[in-house]
């Protein structure tokens, strides 16, 4: 699965338009970085790995993000760093060892479509090019600027164990102290349910006080909804604008490229931001 990103359609939640963009930004400004591209360039999302395409002119890219083997022209090459691909030549990333998304920049930006300002796939709103299959042309744009002579980035093995800040929600008010308690206490697993509109997390059954329906209200990446299963859903960038769960908790924005990367089976815990 493989989708076109960059940086996202910001300003438009009222309009009813998710922001979208890539999942992991950070790991997309790092690779635009590295071949000379504006921060907010389009890039390629690959989820899982098991990516492989053909250039059909010579090429400057970078990968980051998630991590596997990165083979060009059938030579293993290293990660965040700037790698030539050569006309004719094969790019493959193996399925990811650590991670759940990479992301694949070229240099010069890739040249898809823009709707509302933005080249990215809404895999929930279908809005954007649609997501890659085989046999389709990706066409890049022109460079704007030199590919750095020296670049990269250190990369490690993100830790099984992801801890990240939680600010109270909405309608925290609407649950029990002891579940409020459990959000922060409780060590939370990542389920199986997880895709760029949202991951749910397994742990104790979050209980309501309230069980009265809540109007549909205004939500953004990073809200925390508790449906009637009671076990909480992380919403992420392809998530829908408005929903009628109560939110229990907020997480900041500055983490939410972390749970970009979160497969099954993580731990996730929660501290009071």
């Amino acid at each position: 699965f493989a989708t076109i990103q960059d940086a996202g359609r910001p300003g438009h939640l009222s309009e009813g338009v998710a922001l979208s963009g890539a999942a992991d930004r950070s790991a997309l400004t790092d690779a635009n970085r590295l071949v000379g591209n504006a921060p907010a360039a389009a890039g390629v999302e690959v989820t899982l790995g098991g990516f492989r395409a053909t250039a059909a002119r010579d090429l400057w890219v970078a990968i980051t993000g998630a991590w596997g083997e990165v083979r060009i022209a059938g030579r293993e090459v290293d990660a965040y760093r700037p790698q030539p691909w050569p006309a004719g030549t094969g790019l493959e990333l193996a399925p990811f060892r650590a991670g759940v998304r990479g992301v694949l920049a070229v240099r010069g930006g890739v040249a898809a479509e823009s709707v509302l300002g933005s080249r990215s796939t809404d895999v929930l709103a279908r809005l954007g090019p649609p997501p890659l299959r085989a046999g389709d042309l990706v066409h890049a744009g022109f460079a704007t600027a030199e590919v750095p002579a020296v670049d990269g980035f250190p990369w490690s093995i993100p830790s099984a164990v992801l801890e990240v800040g939680l600010r109270p929600g909405p309608r925290a008010d609407w649950f029990t102290p002891a579940s409020v308690d459990a959000l922060t206490d409780a060590s939370w697993t990542v389920s199986t349910d997880i895709d760029r509109i949202g991951i749910r997390l397994d742990g104790p059954v979050l209980e309501r006080t309230r069980r009265d329906e809540l109007p549909s209200e205004g939500m953004r990446p990073g809200a925390v909804q508790v449906p009637p299963h009671g076990r909480p859903v992380i919403l992420l960038a392809d998530g829908p604008v408005t929903g009628g769960y109560p939110v229990i908790g907020v997480i900041p924005d500055a983490a939410l490229d972390a749970f970009a990367q979160v497969r099954p089976g993580d731990r996730v815990r929660f501290r009071r931001a």
